[in-house]
């Protein structure tokens, strides 16, 4: 279903791209052809793109699929968003043209009706007739040529459409594929033992190492959790999109991850697109130092008091018979301490809040990652980014450190979350 939606709503934007920026802004000719011909190899290249991705492929290709992607997207977004103010310049044109005068067409020259012979020096009964081109024809020939005002427009359009989508994306690739952005934040938690106070942790989702990033992307966030000298790291899925065979080397760096007590992970909806499914990741990760909790808590001991810290499954799991169990994670637990549930999607929130989870830590959305998508992830997830309660529960949801699809990032920048308890 996925890929027929994928598919179709990417046929559906090339026909429109077709439609406005080549049909609109060209007349019948080469030109149209060729760029006519641009699309339908763009849109080819789109289908070998994702279908590459999800087969080992790798390479410029690749990159240049998921840039046309962007590109693509901005272009629709930009030409939509100029449909209003469009129709109503045309509107305004359309108006213009009927109010203005018709153009006038300058006389032949010829005998005029009171002095001939001034000019053909006979008498009008003398005069031969002045041959010449009819007034119509000279005015075709010699008048300039009015502007066709709806072309003027439709390119003008494009100008724009095309100048905005490309320095968008550009600076969408920039801040992707730059230092995810440190956000510091407070929680206060109502029945956090005040022993508890200024536990730190690390928080770090949707990584997704895959063909797009190399082993600098994993050493860049490793360094910089290091350099936040967190008591714990959570890793909140989506961490890899592909086998342990292809992208082990990519997660070695994470055995180099410090904190006070531990690093932590669990499952997100891409861990179970894995060929092997996640069991291969659970155990690479147990052997670089990096716990799972798979629908299980574990009790963090601070300055004499205990928090716990559960985890449970994404809720892509159930289709595989790995779901998320909430009872299992927090059942028979003291209801006197503070917990924090690590959970891959906010959705998961309702839940965590039946079971009285203090705070939830999730990502998922990556804030959007491609403004105003952020606007459709609402529509499915409770929260987008940042923090938010739900009755007695509060959930965090980070951004994610990196990027799905396209290497672009507009409006929802890459994230690595400072995030400390106060009781």
């Amino acid at each position: 279903m996925f890929v027929l939606i994928f598919l179709g709503g990417g046929l559906l934007a090339h026909a429109y791209l077709w439609w406005r920026l080549v049909r609109q802004t060209t007349g019948p000719g080469r030109l149209r052809r060729a760029l006519t011909l641009c699309l339908v190899v763009l849109f080819a290249m789109l289908v070998a793109t994702f279908v590459g991705a999800r087969t080992g492929l790798e390479g410029w290709l690749v990159w240049a699929g998921y840039i046309w992607v962007a590109v693509m997207f901005y272009l629709a977004v930009i030409l939509i968003t100029l449909e209003i103010p469009r129709a109503v310049a045309a509107a305004f044109l359309r108006a213009r043209s009927r109010r203005s005068p018709p153009v006038a067409v300058p006389a032949l020259a010829g005998p005029g009706p009171e002095r001939p012979e001034a000019l053909t020096g006979t008498t009008p009964e003398q005069a031969e007739p002045i041959t010449g081109p009819a007034p119509e024809q000279l005015a075709e020939r010699d008048l300039p040529a009015v502007p066709d005002r709806r072309l003027f427009l439709a390119r003008t359009v494009a100008f724009v459409a095309g100048a905005g989508a490309l320095g968008t994306v550009g600076y969408g690739l920039s801040s992707a594929l730059g230092d995810p952005v440190i956000e510091r934040v407070q929680v206060t938690l109502p029945r956090l033992d005040p022993r508890l106070s200024g536990l730190r942790f690390a928080v770090v989702s949707d990584v997704h190492l895959g063909p797009l990033t190399g082993i600098g992307h994993t050493e860049r966030i490793v360094r910089m959790i290091n350099g936040l000298e967190a008591d714990v790291v959570a890793i909140v899925g989506d961490l890899v999109d592909g086998s342990v065979a292809r992208l082990g080397p990519l997660a070695r760096p994470l055995r180099h991850l410090e904190s006070r007590y531990g690093a932590f992970f669990v499952t997100g909806n891409h861990e179970y697109f894995a060929p092997e499914g996640p069991g291969e990741w659970i155990e690479e990760l147990g052997e670089l130092g990096v716990r799972s909790l798979r629908n299980e808590r574990v009790e963090i001991r601070h300055q004499g008091a205990v928090l716990d810290l559960a985890g449970v499954n994404d809720v892509g799991g159930a289709s595989v018979g790995d779901p998320p169990d909430f009872a299992k994670a927090l059942g028979g637990r003291d209801p006197r301490r503070s917990s924090v549930l690590l959970a891959h999607q906010p959705i998961q929130v309702s839940e965590a809040a039946r079971h009285g989870v203090d705070l939830q830590l999730s990502g998922h959305t990556h804030g959007g990652q491609l403004a105003p998508f952020n606007l459709v992830v609402g529509l499915q997830q409770p929260v987008v980014s940042g923090l938010a309660r739900f009755g007695g529960t509060q959930v965090y949801v980070t951004r994610g450190a990196g990027f799905w699809g396209p290497p672009v990032r507009v409006g929802a920048p890459p994230e690595i979350t400072m995030l400390e308890l106060e009781s």
